[in-house]
C-alpha cells in the first residue's frame, strides 16, 4: 500500500525552524529515524521510507506554502494515489502549542497551504495532521509570528513531540485513521 505524506512549510534557509514549517520539521524527524534522505525532484523534496507492508512517500513541497497544491496533485498523480491515503502535517494556531490532531477531513480553517491543496485537488476529504504553535501574537501580526521561528522553550516542546507525530502518521499508515485517531487525539 502506498500513502503520500506531506509536510507543509516553505523552502530555504531563511524559513527553516518557523513555525510555519513545522511540517517540514514532522517529516524531516521521519526520514531520518529510518536514515532517508530527501532528493530535489518535481515541485518538492522527495523521500521514500517503508513500514511494514507500506510504502511512504514524504514530500516537502518546494512550491511555497501558498501554493502547496500544484506538488500535492502532481505527486498524487504521478504515483497514483487516492485522497484516502493523503496525510497532509500543518501547522495550527488555533491550537496549543505542541497539541496535535489528526482529521480525516474538513475545511482549511485559515490555513492558506490546506486552502490550495482543497482548491487544487477538488476535495477537502484527505487526513491532515495539525500540530498545535500557539497564538501568542498582537493583533495584525499573524504572519509574522507563523514565519518567526520557535523561541528556544517553544523549540523544545516541538522537539519532544516529532516522535509522537512521527507514530501517528506510521499508525495512520498501518492502522488506519479511525484507530489512529481513538489512539492519538486526546
Amino acid at each position: 500500500m502506498k500513502y503520500l505524506i506531506v509536510g507543509l512549510g516553505n523552502p530555504g534557509d531563511e524559513y527553516r525552524n518557523t513555525r510555519h514549517n513545522i511540517g517540514f520539521m514532522v517529516l524531516d524527524a521521519l526520514a531520518g529515524a529510518s536514515n532517508a534522505v530527501f532528493q530535489d525532484k518535481r515541485y518538492g523534496f522527495i523521500s521514500q521510507i517503508s513500514v511494514k507492508n507500506c510504502q511512504l512517500i514524504l514530500l516537502k513541497p518546494t512550491t511555497f506554502m501558498n501554493l502547496s497544491g500544484n506538488a500535492v496533485r502532481y505527486w498524487m498523480n504521478k504515483e497514483n494515489i487516492e485522497p484516502e491515503r493523503l496525510l497532509v502535517v500543518c501547522d495550527d494556531i488555533q491550537l496549543p502549542l505542541g497539541k496535535m490532531r489528526l482529521r480525516g477531513k474538513g475545511g482549511n480553517g485559515g490555513h492558506n497551504g490546506l486552502g490550495n491543496i482543497i482548491d487544487t485537488i477538488g476535495t477537502q476529504d484527505f487526513a491532515r495532521l495539525r500540530i498545535g504553535i500557539g497564538n501568542d501574537f498582537p493583533i495584525g501580526a499573524q504572519i509574522k509570528f507563523v514565519l518567526d521561528p520557535f523561541f528556544p522553550e517553544e523549540k523544545s516542546i516541538i522537539d519532544e513531540r516529532l516522535p509522537i507525530a512521527t507514530e501517528t502518521i506510521v499508525s495512520f499508515c498501518l492502522q488506519g485513521l479511525e484507530r489512529t485517531m481513538t489512539q492519538y487525539n486526546r
